[in-house]
């Protein structure tokens, strides 16, 4: 199960399609939130049989393999490095999220307490075992399962775990991590491990060749470098606004791809009169989309990309082997997306500037990307650094613990 955002997802569906393909007649439960529902329901009608709640009067009647049902959950907001003033400065947020929103998530999570509860309660609604992969949304489940003695697996990505998964760690039968881990942290637990992050298998490393009709197919010309900036699914306003003061500039010397992201989007749609077309063929060298459901194909046909610091999201940009500008937002929970990235960046396999940085001063940004494009061996050492990142058998790898844990069972 996973949920709160599609760097939860997208991996869990990456490691249910590797235990279906293993273990083909295995029944599947994805428990989700409200809000990625119906995402999840998508993305697993993709790997073949699913279903959700509201055809359940049917059920008795099919066999399929895969079920996504919604749980109740709820956030607990946080933001690190706020000085006591900053609650002040940022009145609309103290009152919306750390006040009110907590309030509501408090009482979300004793849904998701209660519902789980129930859901569980019969011996044969339990499962052999649960794969929890992190986010708000796995806290309530893993207390109850853990109430039924029911094994899990965790899996977190980042390089600072999450609220969630610190509180279920010590129960779990296997923590999964996206990070590497030292050889002292493995010799004090033996129950964790070091698998990578799972991605889907169309993200893969892309030849020039391929780069070049990637680039034609989404109407750039193929010979020019091309940026894409993207703040993921629901997007990233920071450097939403960046990117509008610095576009006049980035496009005299590279064509640029702006993944908006469905929350702001709206806010962005004057930045499409740069984006110019003439009988269905892009005479501008610009393109704005709200959310891209093949951000394997736009990602790979970028010489440069510019992203937060997601852990999947590097996992992604890692196994398609990219020039990368991270742009991590610093009051995260645990300030984990800038460890993610001063990692990288240490290693010479990304560049970073924080999300205050680039705020007051989106220049930084702009020269940090014409570096890169205008350096085609630096952008090369980048992605194959990067690159050495990649596990390709993170998914297979986990499907195999918990089928593991399943058996031991």
């Amino acid at each position: 199960m996973g949920g709160g955002s599609g760097g939860h997802i997208t991996p869990a569906v990456a490691v249910v399609r590797e235990i279906l393909n293993l273990k083909p007649r295995t029944r599947v439960e994805f428990w989700t939130d409200f809000k990625y529902y119906k995402n999840v329901t998508k993305l697993t009608t993709e790997l073949g049989v699913s279903w959700g709640e509201e055809e359940r009067t049917t059920l008795k009647k099919r066999e399929p393999y895969i079920r996504v049902r919604r749980v109740l959950s709820g956030k607990f907001h946080r933001y690190a490095n706020w000085k006591f003033s900053d609650y002040f400065r940022h009145i609309d947020i103290t009152l919306k999220d750390l006040i009110f929103g907590n309030i509501i998530g408090f009482f979300g999570f004793i849904g998701g307490l209660i519902l789980s509860f129930f859901r569980l309660l019969p011996k044969k609604n339990r499962p052999d075992v649960m794969f929890l992969k992190g986010g708000f949304v796995c806290l309530p489940v893993g207390l109850v399962a853990r109430l039924f003695k029911i094994p899990f697996v965790i899996h977190e990505s980042d390089t600072v775990a999450g609220l969630a998964n610190r509180i279920l760690m010590k129960k779990a039968h296997t923590v999964a991590f996206g990070m590497p881990l030292s050889d002292e942290v493995l010799a004090k637990h033996p129950n964790y491990v070091w698998t990578g992050v799972p991605v889907g298998k169309e993200f893969k490393h892309v030849n020039e060749k391929h780069q070049e009709s990637l680039k034609k197919a989404f109407s750039f010309a193929a010979t020019k470098p091309l940026v894409v900036i993207t703040g993921g699914s629901q997007g990233a306003e920071n450097l939403n606004l960046a990117t509008r003061e610095i576009l006049p500039e980035l496009l005299k010397f590279t064509s640029v791809a702006l993944v908006a992201g469905r929350k702001h989007y709206e806010d962005m749609v004057d930045l499409k009169r740069y984006e110019n077309w003439e009988k269905a063929n892009l005479e501008s060298n610009f393109r704005m989309f709200e959310f891209s459901t093949v951000m394997d194909e736009l990602m790979g046909a970028a010489d440069v990309v510019v992203s937060r610091a997601g852990a999947t999201t590097i996992a992604e940009l890692a196994a398609l082997g990219k020039a990368t500008v991270l742009v991590p937002y610093e009051r995260l929970p645990g300030a984990h997306q800038v460890k993610n990235a001063e990692r990288l960046d240490a290693a010479g396999a990304a560049m970073m500037i924080k999300d205050s940085e680039m705020t007051d001063d989106p220049k930084k940004l702009l020269e940090m990307i014409h570096s890169l494009v205008r350096s085609p061996k630096k952008r090369a050492e980048m992605a194959e650094k990067i690159h050495t990142e990649a596990k390709s058998d993170a998914a297979r790898e986990l499907a195999d613990i918990i089928l593991e844990v399943k058996t031991g069972n």
